[in-house]
């Protein structure tokens, strides 16, 4: 009765951590760039039933005291000596099969969906969305860090950030700095991610501020954003803030991303791929199943006390 409890419990509890993902998918239902999540769970090992004083083995009887043998006529006696109910019987070498005995389940893994999300057009030269796979890398104060949202600015200095105010990178690691001269219709980023500007060299003025020369109808490669991807989906981990890290292994090695294989697209966002309606259902059947698991440990509970106060009473 105690495993029923137990069982039971095990069942909220995996209900509830799938609870908290969903109102996350939920709350980040507006978040560009943003992959939900989904709780997968595993059963507990089965507990495979045996009846007591089962025998362990053949020739041998577990809980009574007779020496090894080797057939029933060494016993003096028969399998039809008792009376045969539901399969069972008294021939040693027989085990009855009873069953298993499930003992809950369990959150495994919060996997994340790497769906596409829609794509919405902004008319911004800096919003740059991803169709495939792939990463943008931005530099954080906790080091490179992976994210799919392009919401990208110019900011006074001319350099590349997220709305964090965290560098966009190049394929050197550097921060991307774009000519302050340069108007946002003559800033031009292809799918792989190579960024054109007018002009035949960038210089910095005597403000400190990068300087697009030369003519202006001329393009001039300014950097590559550093577009990368995992080949493994357990190389990276969700770190917060729309974040992803590059999980390091056993022996210390760290993750190690290889050229995208996706297309970035400019003046255009990608949106999350939540679907409210999905998410909204989902919820209501885990609370179903909440409710479920909370009156089985209820049902439990109420047997348990009958047995130790009313049919204890009984027996004394």
């Amino acid at each position: 009765m105690w495993r029923g409890l137990y069982t039971a419990a095990t069942g909220m509890i995996t209900e509830t951590q799938r609870t908290d993902v969903i109102a996350n998918n939920i709350a980040n239902a507006a978040t560009t760039g943003y992959k939900r999540d989904t709780a997968v769970h595993r059963e507990f090992h089965n507990m495979l039933i045996k009846r007591v004083y089962d025998h362990e083995q053949a020739g041998t009887a577990v809980g009574m005291n007779v020496p090894a043998f080797n057939s029933l006529s060494e016993l003096q006696t028969n399998k039809d000596d008792v009376t045969q109910v539901k399969g069972f019987n008294a021939d040693p070498f027989y085990r009855p099969s009873i069953g298993e005995l499930g003992l809950g389940d369990y959150i495994d893994e919060i996997a994340v969906d790497y769906t596409q999300g829609a794509m919405e057009t902004t008319g911004n030269p800096f919003d740059l969305a991803i169709a495939g796979n792939g990463f943008f890398a931005i530099q954080t104060p906790n080091g490179v860090r992976y994210t799919r949202n392009g919401a990208f600015f110019k900011n006074q200095q001319g350099i590349l950030q997220d709305i964090r105010g965290y560098n966009l990178l190049d394929t050197g690691g550097n921060p991307i700095r774009v000519p302050a001269n340069i108007p946002a219709h003559r800033f031009l980023v292809t799918g792989d991610g190579t960024i054109y500007v007018t002009g035949n060299n960038v210089q910095e003025n005597d403000q400190g501020q990068a300087m697009a020369n030369g003519n202006q109808n001329n393009q001039l490669r300014l950097a590559q954003i550093q577009f990368v991807q995992f080949n493994d989906r357990l190389a990276t981990e969700k770190q917060g803030d729309n974040l992803f890290y590059a999980v390091t292994d056993n022996e210390g090695n760290v993750a190690q991303p290889v050229p995208a294989t996706g297309e970035i697209l400019q003046g255009i966002l990608e949106k999350s791929n939540t679907a409210i309606v999905s998410e909204m259902v989902e919820l209501i059947h885990n609370h179903r199943m909440y409710e479920a698991g909370a009156k089985a440990v209820t049902t439990q509970d109420t047997m348990l006390d009958a047995s130790v106060n009313q049919v204890g009473r009984i027996g004394s």
